[in-house]
């Protein structure tokens, strides 16, 4: 068994996540579900990690640690557009959930993102963000009950 630096690092994951576990559990159920749902998962990878470091032999890499190319396949200035486009689409679901709030912003994305970038079909896309609006209502809404903010338009307006 050879101790690296990989396996103090899946030791301080550990750490960290029992911490969150240790400190959660006290918690009522609403305030603690999302530190237990990130926490317990993290640990137990972590603990799967560490053994692995400390049974594995070691390999010795040929190559660079990063290889910081976007692609052989695409053209640089093709992938940069590509990154930038979905950076974008990041900042606009934030900018949309800031709007309008998370309840509105999920559909309304999807059916955004479906509609404008993947190209599927209008069908599926309506049936898309259907689903992924009665997921998200169903789950978090009704049955987890979690209140969420308005957002800044229905703030505005007095919704």
């Amino acid at each position: 068994m050879r101790f690296s630096g990989r396996a103090l690092f899946s030791l301080l994951l550990i750490a960290v996540a029992g911490y969150a576990i240790v400190s959660a559990s006290s918690w009522p159920f609403k305030a603690s579900l999302f530190p237990l749902a990130t926490s317990i998962p993290l640990a137990a990878l972590a603990a799967a990690q560490l053994i692995l470091d400390l049974v594995r032999k070691t390999e010795a890499a040929n190559g660079p640690a990063l290889d910081l190319e976007f692609s052989a396949e695409v053209a640089p200035e093709i992938a940069r557009r590509r990154v930038a486009a979905i950076f974008a689409w990041i900042a606009g679901f934030i900018l949309l959930v800031l709007l309008v709030g998370f309840p509105l912003a999920v559909p309304v994305f999807v059916f955004a993102y479906l509609a404008l970038e993947s190209g599927v079909a209008w069908w599926l896309t309506l049936t898309l963000t259907a689903v992924a609006w009665g997921f998200f209502h169903g789950l978090f809404e009704r049955l987890l009950r979690l209140p969420f903010e308005t957002g800044w338009i229905q703030t505005w307006l007095g919704l």
